[in-house]
């Protein structure tokens, strides 16, 4: 039994897909006008976390993850300038700015061993979607038109705040303090579906022709749009960074619900932040750190990966140089341990029980590292079955425990003929020559250790 924080009904629940053994799985993915930070990648693993979970319980995953790359301007509140528009003057600059970074984004997923979605639609090629869904929230009074744009009527729906638990009034009057530049914009917290080409956004790049003249889609309708396509409504779980909350998985879920007359996600998570300094990492304030710059600084990409376990992921998590060495030391001394082990057979029992509970129970990373750790302490099974398991492991963890397992196998010729010219020293008892065989080895980025059972080969890291 799978049991999941759904931050809908703010409890813990036990995940029922609404088809046997399939999962349908929608995932907010990056706005493609820059580099992917950390704290963006974080939200990716959680998203491979919560895949790798399922199909560890024999679920079939259908996951859906978009590529932003029109629409979301600076401020969430519909104001500023878009994003993706940024220092370009024409579409096929803005376009160019997206293959790079969505480039950058995949290259960032590949490093950290996330699997690919099986779907990952961009915004700019799913514009008749998004129209269609407009249309339909304006003719069943869900939607109006002004001058400027189309909004949504916040005030026609009534479960607006489901997600956020805010009350609505609150939320009308906090609104309230900002400049509305819209006259005919009916409620402060009215969202907008679709911005014309008139006014502030009379320049902008990306363009297209609608029922209320030529212009461009909002932020959120995209998200509605696509999950509607590829994965029907309802499907089972919605993820995201807990930033998004509100105001776009909040609009997400009227705009759907309304449009569609059913529930959007059965289940919606949300990871927490990474902070830097105790602080939100994020591009606005300048604070961001980029895999390819852990990369550079000689980091194992998988040692942030191995940190992101380490904490819930409903935890905040406070990035530091320290922690990350912390944890690639860690990673490094399971890749050395399991460097002797033995050809994996029968595994162990109550360990993968063990750990099937922790992962079940809202993904409990950190307790399913301590029982890998433990594995490793224990004495009770041999090496092949600690193997056996902690490949099974894997399946969830993602951390390439078999693949580098695998590449030590591959001893050097090299490697091979110090160690036997060691065995011959040390049967000759010439110890002298046998510890400088050992230094040799050593410095071939090998450990040998003499045991009882002979001697046992781990590869450095």
């Amino acid at each position: 039994m799978i049991k999941l924080f759904n931050s809908l009904t703010h409890k813990l629940e036990e995940f029922k897909p609404i088809k046997p053994a399939e999962v349908g799985f929608y995932i907010c993915g990056p706005t493609v006008y820059d580099y992917a930070h950390i704290g963006n990648l974080r939200s990716m693993i959680l998203g491979d976390l919560i895949r790798r979970v399922l199909e560890y319980n024999y679920f079939q995953v259908k996951q859906v993850m978009n590529i932003t790359d029109v629409g979301h301007l600076t401020s969430d509140s519909d104001t500023g300038s878009d994003k993706m528009e940024k220092n370009a003057t024409t579409a096929e600059e803005v376009y160019a700015v997206a293959k790079k970074f969505t480039k950058s984004f995949l290259s960032d997923l590949h490093a950290l061993n996330i699997k690919s979605p099986e779907v990952m639609p961009k915004a700019s090629e799913h514009i008749a979607e998004q129209i269609e869904m407009i249309q339909a929230l304006i003719k069943k009074g869900f939607a109006y038109e002004s001058d400027e744009a189309v909004y949504f009527d916040v005030s026609k729906f009534t479960s607006y705040n489901q997600l956020t638990g805010q009350n609505l009034d609150e939320m009308m009057l906090g609104a309230r303090q900002e400049v509305v530049k819209d006259p005919k914009k009916k409620n402060p917290i009215d969202f907008v579906l679709w911005f014309k080409l008139v006014g502030r956004y009379e320049n902008h790049i990306l363009r297209w022709d609608s029922p209320w003249g030529v212009g461009f889609p909002g932020w959120h309708i995209e998200c509605s749009a696509m999950s509607s396509k590829y994965l029907g409504q309802p499907f089972d779980i919605h993820a995201g960074g807990v930033d998004l909350k509100f105001p776009h998985h909040t609009n997400e879920i009227a705009q759907s619900e309304a449009a569609d007359g059913s529930k959007l996600a059965n289940f919606w998570m949300h990871g927490e932040h990474m902070l830097i300094d105790n602080s939100r990492m994020a591009k606005s304030e300048g604070n961001f750190i980029t895999l390819i710059t852990l990369i550079e600084k000689g980091f194992n990409p998988l040692a942030f990966r191995y940190l992101v376990l380490t904490s819930h992921y409903r935890s905040k998590l406070n990035f530091s140089y320290d922690s990350l060495i912390g944890a690639q030391n860690a990673l490094n001394n399971l890749y050395e341990e399991l460097s002797s082990f033995d050809e994996p057979k029968v595994g162990c029992a109550q360990f993968e029980q063990d750990f099937l509970e922790a992962i079940n129970n809202d993904l409990n990373t950190p307790k399913a590292l301590a029982i890998v750790w433990d594995l490793l302490k224990t004495e009770e099974f041999p090496t092949s079955a600690k193997a056996q398991t902690l490949f099974k492991f894997d399946e969830v963890l993602g951390l390439k425990l078999k693949e580098t397992w695998q590449k030590t196998k591959k001893i050097p010729a090299e490697v091979k003929k110090l160690i036997i010219d060691r065995e011959t020293a040390r049967k000759a008892k010439n110890f002298k020559q046998s510890d400088l065989l050992r230094a040799k080895i050593e410095k071939q980025g090998y450990l040998l250790e003499d045991t009882i059972d002979g001697y046992k080969l781990k590869k450095k890291f």
